[in-house]
């Protein structure tokens, strides 16, 4: 919608991961450094933790795209499954029809395909996100696939990726076993302050900005009072701040802007919007649509 105006070839702030987004400041850079090391290495489990919004699903994303060539990647996209069910669904990720068999007869099957990839000089890795949702027999059971090896690697490399409740699960008595494996633990940190207009301004670049700072310095602290750093906040309320400024017609973003877009999204409490009357986003909208070009 306001693309155009500000000179961008797409929008810069959407919540959907893109990799071509990715920014590497505040350890993100480091983590996911750390992160292809450790699957290459192929040793254990590895798990990364991180608040709602923190960035955990562009690290996963920039993950497979740097994995290199010869290691196969598996999503665990439902982790709210069954032990049994995980089992049926880490097979169908890897191509195999198990449709009837006895959860036996899948662990077999997974085992020979492993070992059949194993021997063409191909490593499997399974993501698995939001493990937090996870119950822990099915934890376990995942757990037990590090089991499938040979004689000198593991033919599975298991990377989870959840939010802090993640480590309260592992930090149980009878989830020892599974804690024991875990050789790498990073955790995704918020966007401290100063990091914040770093990162608007790569995601502008990013999307075909050329021009001078888009935010002011007081929109900035708003921001970053307002998102508390979570990083997905910060793109939510750079975006609606943007819509604020291309309905007023303004060139730049300010702290009223911002301030719209904190009231609209309500991240925030009463101190950091003061007394001042917002324009509902529903008519900023209708706003934006009349001056978008056609």
């Amino acid at each position: 919608m306001y693309q155009q105006h500000f000179g961008l070839q797409e929008a810069p702030f959407g919540i959907t991961p893109n990799p071509a987004f990715f920014y590497s400041g505040n350890t993100r850079g480091e983590i996911l450094s750390a992160l292809l090391y450790a699957v290459t290495l192929g040793e254990g489990i590895v798990k990364v933790t991180g608040e709602v919004g923190c960035g955990k699903t562009m690290l996963c994303r920039m993950l497979e795209a740097r994995l290199p060539r010869g290691v196969d990647v598996l999503y665990l996209v439902n982790p709210t499954l069954g032990p049994q069910e995980v089992l049926h669904a880490i097979a169908a990720e890897l191509g195999l029809d198990t449709s009837g068999r006895r959860a036996d007869e899948v662990l077999r099957a997974l085992h020979g395909e492993l070992i059949a990839r194993h021997a063409t000089g191909h490593r499997v890795v399974l993501l698995v996100e939001e493990a937090q949702a996870m119950p822990l027999e099915t934890l376990e059971e995942v757990r037990l696939l590090t089991n499938l090896e040979t004689a000198r690697s593991k033919l599975l490399q298991i990377v989870l990726f959840g939010q802090p409740e993640l480590d309260q699960h592992l930090s149980l008595p009878r989830m020892r076993q599974l804690r024991e494996r875990i050789t790498h633990s990073f955790n995704v940190p918020p966007m401290p302050r100063d990091q914040i207009p770093y990162f608007l301004s790569h995601r502008l670049r990013a999307a075909g900005y050329h021009g001078p700072e888009l935010f002011s310095r007081g929109a900035v602290r708003l921001i970053a009072r307002g998102s508390e750093g979570i990083v997905r906040r910060i793109n939510v309320l750079a975006d609606k701040a943007l819509m604020a400024a291309f309905a007023d017609d303004l060139p730049y973003v300010n702290s009223y802007h911002v301030r719209q877009a904190i009231e609209d999204s309500r991240y925030s409490c009463a101190a950091v919007l003061g007394n001042r009357s917002m324009i509902a986003f529903d008519r900023l909208l209708a706003i934006c649509l009349r001056r978008r070009p056609t």
